[in-house]
């Protein structure tokens, strides 16, 4: 609507912005940021290849040997293994995406970035929609190294292309997850120091208490049946499963008997409860 003001000027009232469209928009301006932000530090992508590939050398031709897979051809060997490896350290490496978006979200708070972002007209949730969106992306590269080295120490994909890109979706889908678990972290912490220990420490038993490494048979019934419903145990069996990988004995539990149901039902309950925890958290903070 317009008015005339003293001087005779006509003002316009300023036009509402929808509010989804410009989370959206704001939440795009910032995810290229933060990738821009990593491309400019090499390093910090370098380093963030080197510790899953590490992973993959060592459990591949450490342990390999040592791990039998049930169910699997006894003449495979270690050769079973490492399929069966590859996909659990995919899991891993993706649940370990959380981190980076708590240390980055902690560092921005530090440096007085995030009250920079909230002095500007931007949607209140762009900021940590475009961190875990950028955190996610960045897991694409990550994902192509590790591929490339499981495919020189043996892994290999049986079930073709649709079925592998079918589990890629899904390890980007977790990575997403696990970004906005880590960002609503991050915005409680008091500084990056105490970000980068608390990032890791929730990290070690939700991928350790799982099927990434050893098949869950081997567990104690307490801790088998948590891992069971661990939605890394269900991501990773979902992942063997679609590259056609050796899977060792499946219990009866649910989300073992069905894996891509209960990850992607996992994963749509744990967004929808952080992403709104995280934004509260941030709203309050800006008070």
């Amino acid at each position: 609507m317009a008015s005339i003001t003293a001087t005779g000027a006509v003002a316009t009232a300023p036009k509402r912005r929808p509010a989804l469209g410009w989370l959206l928009h704001d939440g795009v301006v910032v995810a290229k940021r933060n990738l821009i932000q990593t491309v400019r530090v090499p390093e910090m992508i370098f380093f963030s290849l080197v510790q899953p590939v590490i992973f993959v050398v060592m459990f591949a031709y450490v342990f390999g040997g040592a791990i039998p897979i049930p169910g699997a051809d006894p003449g495979a060997g270690a050769a079973a293994y490492r399929e069966y490896l590859v996909p659990g350290i995919f899991g891993q490496t993706v649940a370990f995406a959380a981190a980076a978006s708590t240390v980055g979200l902690a560092e921005d708070l530090h440096k007085g970035i995030i009250d920079r972002f909230r002095s500007l007209p931007m949607a209140s949730g762009a900021v940590l929609f475009g961190r875990t969106a950028a955190d996610a992306i960045r897991q694409i590269l990550v994902l192509v190294v590790l591929s490339v080295t499981g495919l020189v120490v043996g892994w290999r994909i049986h079930n073709g292309v649709l079925d592998a890109l079918a589990a890629y979706g899904l390890l980007l889908l977790f990575a997403y997850t696990v970004a906005w678990i880590g960002a609503w972290v991050g915005l409680h912490m008091p500084n990056p120091e105490t970000a980068n220990t608390a990032g890791l420490i929730w990290l070690f038993p939700l991928t350790f208490l799982s099927n990434c490494f050893v098949p869950l048979s081997g567990m104690p019934p307490v801790l088998q049946t948590i891992a069971e419903w661990n939605p890394v145990s269900s991501m990773v069996l979902a992942c063997r499963q679609l590259f056609g990988n050796p899977t060792g004995e499946i219990s009866d539990a649910w989300p073992m008997q069905n894996p891509i149901l209960y990850t992607v039902i996992s994963c749509s309950v744990l967004i929808a409860v952080f992403s709104v925890l995280a934004v509260r958290k941030y709203r309050r903070s800006n008070g």
